[in-house]
């Protein structure tokens, strides 16, 4: 299972995906985040599952490693679904009543789609951003993103490189955990049965190693960007200068016109008062 996860593993290649603007994808990531969000119908949910599969198409992935990206969140998609399904209440009689366990037909739709909104979120965003685009070009798109924060103080260079270094480092620390658990395992230890405590007990050996390796990896990148002269983005040059060209807005307007078909599939739907809780939330954020 932890050789499964693939969040911020990055594959190379040449897909139309994987030659778009960071700053795009980003951006497109974002529309598709809000799409996923506004969609609470059959209809919204074919049209995202569509668009996934267009953009697994387009960036060449294998289905595969998007599987892999999947598996690892599938026991909290059964439990949150089990959840919605007991607890969601209906209007009409329910489809099963024991005691005090009522399953009623919206309990049942509502955690088909909370299942289903968590798997596009993970695909659609994977697709679009982690996978086709290096860790260093991640750090330039947000950088150009959030520049004009500069002018009131906010170190933007150093807080994209702190995420992308996150991401970057996730695939180590779990080839690292792997390589411990089966260390650990060489040596007579057992994950897998006994109690919840047993199980959790077990995992102390593990985590201490993990936590020093960790700490050590962190000295070690500091001490090696030290070496090299870094110092954030003072007088930083790039060797690769970003620039939007036809197929960034070409695909910029794809994103905007699919993020439009979803908001009139609402407004037709007469789920407006939705629209303006999106929009309260958004705007009290900023």
């Amino acid at each position: 299972m932890i050789s499964d996860i693939t969040l911020g593993q990055f594959f190379p290649g040449t897909s139309p995906i994987h030659r778009l603007d960071p700053r795009t994808k980003i951006l497109l990531t974002t529309l598709f985040i809000v799409a996923v969000f506004l969609a609470n119908s059959a209809v919204g949910f074919a049209a995202l599952l569509l668009g996934v599969l267009l953009l697994i198409a387009c960036s060449k992935i294998s289905f595969r490693v998007i599987l892999r990206g999947i598996k690892p969140v599938i026991y909290v998609l059964i439990f949150t679904a089990l959840i919605n399904v007991f607890v969601t209440k209906g209007e009409g009689e329910p489809l099963l009543s024991f005691y005090i366990i009522k399953i009623y037909k919206e309990g049942i739709i509502r955690a088909v789609f909370m299942a289903l909104r968590v798997i596009l979120l993970i695909t659609g965003t994977s697709v679009l951003l982690t996978y086709t685009t290096s860790p260093i070009s991640l750090t330039d798109g947000i950088e150009s993103l959030f520049s004009p924060l500069k002018r009131i103080g906010i170190p933007v260079h150093v807080f994209a490189m702190m995420m992308t270094i996150a991401l970057r480092f996730i695939p180590t620390l779990v080839e690292e955990t792997e390589k411990i658990m089966n260390a650990q395992k060489s040596r007579g230890a057992d994950f897998s049965s006994g109690s919840l405590v047993k199980r959790a007990k077990a995992l102390i050996p593990i985590l201490l190693p993990l936590f020093i390796s960790s700490f050590n990896r962190a000295d070690e990148l500091a001490t090696a960007m030290e070496c090299r002269c870094y110092r954030g983005d003072k007088n930083r040059t790039k060797l690769v200068k970003l620039q939007y060209r036809g197929i960034d807005a070409l695909w910029m307007l794809i994103g905007l016109i699919f993020l439009g078909s979803m908001i009139a599939l609402k407004v037709l739907r007469g789920d407006i008062a939705d629209l303006g809780g999106i929009y309260g939330i958004f705007f009290y954020k900023i």
